[in-house]
C-alpha cells in the first residue's frame, strides 16, 4: 500500500513538473492545444500571467518530492497530506474557473491519494 502512495505522490509531483513546463515554457503552443476554448489572443496575453502559474506549480511539484525522501513517518505524512491538499484546492479551483477537466486532471488524483493517506497512516 505505501509502494502505491509513493508510485501516486510521484504521478503527482510530475504532472505539476509537466504544467510548469507548459505554462512557463510552452504557453502559447501546448498551452493553446490544452485550453482549447480560448481564442488564440488570449495566450498572447497572459504568458506573464501563465509562467507565474507555472513557477507555482513547480512548487508543488518540489513539495511533493520533498515528501518522498523525508524519512520520518509523521513528518513525511504531514508535508504529503499539506502538499496534496494545496494539489486538491488548486484543482477544485481551476475546475470552477477555467476548465472543468482540471478537477478529474488534478484534484481528483489528489483526493484520492490524500484518502490513501488516510488509511495507510
Amino acid at each position: 500500500m505505501k509502494l502505491l502512495w509513493h508510485i501516486l505522490i510521484g504521478i503527482i509531483a510530475f504532472l505539476h513538473m509537466y504544467i510548469l513546463w507548459f505554462e512557463m515554457f510552452s504557453w502559447k503552443t501546448t498551452g493553446r492545444k490544452i485550453f482549447k476554448k480560448y481564442p488564440a489572443e488570449f495566450f498572447n496575453q497572459t504568458g506573464t500571467l501563465a509562467s507565474n502559474q507555472g513557477l507555482y506549480n513547480g512548487f508543488l511539484a518540489v513539495g511533493l518530492f520533498w515528501s518522498l525522501v523525508i524519512s520520518d513517518p509523521a513528518w513525511k505524512i504531514n508535508v504529503a497530506v499539506f502538499f496534496l491538499s494545496c494539489v486538491a484546492t488548486a484543482g477544485l479551483y481551476g475546475a470552477l474557473t477555467a476548465d472543468k477537466k482540471i478537477f478529474f486532471v488534478q484534484a481528483l488524483p489528489a483526493i484520492a491519494t490524500l484518502v490513501l493517506t488516510l488509511l495507510i497512516r
